[in-house]
């Protein structure tokens, strides 16, 4: 019996698209991609679908991201692997673009790819359960998809705390910064906002633009959360983390998630390649040692023309 990795089905004029890897928390293939991009492009001209909703299947999310681990296999091979961007870029920009309501799910574990299914559409609907996150800073990656446009006109410095970390956020912090419109309490009672009691300490240690300076102000703050935080960006790729921080700088200013996007595509172009994403995806998904070995020790080690570089078309 073949299983079907997205199951498209249109009723009482409603698109649905519900991801179906529930095993892997429904990671992202380059077929599920091409296929929701081909559904919203047949439900944008079809006079009877009114709106779509995506959802994941099994109980412990929508979507945990891409299959990192088959992209590095693939890297590892020398196959292509911008192929693979360019469809999941495109297919965020149909989702921005859609002319219809588009619903988004974001129950349980909504992260990397996740966040691009989901975070472009209409309306965005979070749960008590929801752990959202853009956790491609530990993988030798930065945050894609889009996803800077929205943490770029977060409150104050909570975008480049959530992007630079990658650390998990819950329903309400996931609307305080942009990426979910609303928390659906129906099944139970969603927990309060995080960053609203840390916005203090995250806009005073993230007002510059320099990574060490940052890190560095972190790990002198009286708050402890403050001193855990920077511990936390200690873990992370320096590169990474580096290279974040100027995309989200320049994400502010850009006109749009098309934009973005295109930033996106040219750091994945620089990144992907580098021994750091095939070390980062060993240490967190293969072996998970969580004992990656980055290129640049510290985050002080990054120069600023590296950095540069990596934004060269």
């Amino acid at each position: 019996m073949t299983i079907t990795e997205l199951i498209v089905e249109a009723r009482d004029g409603v698109g649905h698209l519900v991801l179906n890897r529930p095993r892997a928390i429904n990671a992202l293939t380059p077929g599920m991609l091409s296929g929701i991009h081909a559904a919203l492009d047949d439900w944008a001209s079809d006079g009877a679908t009114v709106r779509v909703e995506i959802s994941g299947a099994g109980e412990r999310g929508l979507c945990s991201g891409a299959d990192v681990r088959a992209l590095r296999e693939h890297v590892l091979a020398g196959g292509d692997f911008m192929e693979f961007f360019e469809v999941e870029y495109a297919m965020n920009s149909a989702i921005k673009s859609f002319p219809k309501p588009y619903v988004a799910h974001m129950r349980g574990v909504t992260m990397g790819g996740g966040l691009g299914v989901s975070a472009h559409g209409s309306r965005r609907i979070a749960y008590p359960d929801s752990v959202l996150a853009m956790p491609e800073t530990i993988i030798g990656f930065t945050p894609d998809v889009g996803i800077l446009w929205y943490l770029a006109q977060a409150p104050g410095q909570l975008g480049t705390h959530v992007a630079l970390t990658g650390n998990p956020i819950n329903a309400a912090d996931a609307v305080l910064v942009g990426l979910a419109d609303e928390v659906d309490e129906t099944e139970g009672e969603a927990a309060g906002s995080v960053l609203a009691g840390w916005q203090g300490w995250i806009d005073a240690c993230y007002a510059s633009d320099d990574p060490a300076e940052i890190v560095q102000a972190l790990e002198a703050h009286d708050d402890p959360d403050a001193r855990a935080t920077a511990a936390d960006l200690r873990k992370r790729c320096p590169l990474s983390v580096a290279a974040t921080l100027e995309a989200i700088r320049r994400a502010k200013a850009m006109s749009g998630v098309d934009e973005v996007l295109a930033q996106d595509m040219v750091l994945a172009r620089h990144l992907i390649p580098r021994p750091d994403f095939a070390e980062g995806v060993r240490a967190q998904l293969v072996d998970k040692d969580r004992n990656p070995t980055w290129q640049h020790a510290r985050i002080e080690d990054v120069t600023r023309d590296e950095v540069l570089a990596c934004f060269e078309p």
